[in-house]
């Protein structure tokens, strides 16, 4: 006697709406998961016009963003979180410029101020200093909330650096006292890691990437250590996470992708790092990456 297949939930659901429509009962459709945010992480420099607004759009747009500006990775950040402020409100947002205190990061008051934030912006400075004030803190964890929630998250420079763990702090690790031999070779244990926010965690970014020439400092994390990929940002660039997980490109210049997760790379005791197959894209405006495939398209 064949057995009879159990049903899909979509069907049960289709069933009881039948019975509820001939009872004249109201229907109640699944409760749907909130959609997390956005993350607009911007290589540092000056920003394109284009791209300010498309982080009001991706906060809700004009008249509905409510956006909060953290800028306490520079020492000048209260001046420059009001500017930022200032550009976003001229845009139809609500923005405020907030500067914490490690000891204020804990307290209610504080986290209050992100209730019904739909965008938060990390300026920039040293990555450290917003580290040391927020890491770990209930802020923190306020961020990732609204982040989880829908909101947008964004950066720029040491505010890029941040969104990621492992995170760049900028300190090279070397023996050489001369600073103008730093990240001349591509070698094991040259760059300095630390905890960054963990928006991501499948990839390492870089700043002010083709500008200050960066490729060594990238490459020297990306083979020596996991997540095995990088992304290095140029200036007046963004990578734009959709929810989905998949990168857009937007700005002036371009974001070069390292990726070595496919790679044979040189035994752990090497300290002259070396590679076969690893996989490299130079990806301009309009371009996407699929972080999950690899695959990279030019528009």
């Amino acid at each position: 006697m064949p057995h009879s297949r159990p049903s899909s939930p979509s069907r049960a659901f289709t069933l009881v709406a039948l019975l509820l429509l001939a009872v004249g009962l109201p229907i109640r459709t699944p409760a749907q998961a909130p959609t997390r945010g956005a993350l607009v992480i911007v290589g540092g420099g000056s920003q394109p016009p284009a791209l300010v607004e498309e982080f009001v759009r991706l906060a809700g747009g004009a008249g509905t963003a409510r956006i909060v500006v953290s800028a306490m990775a520079s020492a000048s950040g209260e001046t420059g979180g009001e500017e930022k402020a200032q550009s976003l409100r001229a845009l139809g947002a609500a923005a405020r410029n907030v500067w914490i205190t490690r000891e204020q990061a804990d307290q209610d008051s504080v986290v209050h101020l992100l209730d019904s934030a739909t965008g938060i912006w990390f300026g920039g400075g040293d990555q450290a200093r917003l580290t040391k004030a927020l890491l770990g803190s209930r802020v923190e964890r306020a961020i990732h909330a609204r982040y989880a929630q829908g909101a947008v998250v964004g950066g720029t420079s040491a505010g890029a650096a941040v969104m990621s763990t492992p995170m760049i702090t900028g300190n090279e690790l070397l023996q050489e006292r001369d600073s103008s031999e730093a990240w001349r070779r591509v070698k094991r244990g040259t760059v300095e890691v630390d905890s960054g926010f963990s928006f991501l965690t499948d990839v390492v970014i870089d700043q002010h990437f083709l500008r200050r020439k960066r490729q060594n400092r990238l490459l020297s994390l990306v083979l020596a250590s996991a997540p095995h990929l990088g992304a290095g940002i140029d200036e007046g660039t963004a990578i734009i996470v959709e929810p989905s997980g998949m990168w857009r490109i937007m700005g002036a210049s371009a974001v070069l992708v390292v990726d070595a997760r496919d790679a044979v790379r040189s035994a752990g005791g090497a300290p002259v790092l070396g590679a076969t197959g690893v996989r490299m894209h130079l990806l301009p405006d309009g371009a996407t990456f699929d972080p999950r495939t690899g695959k990279a398209t030019l528009r």
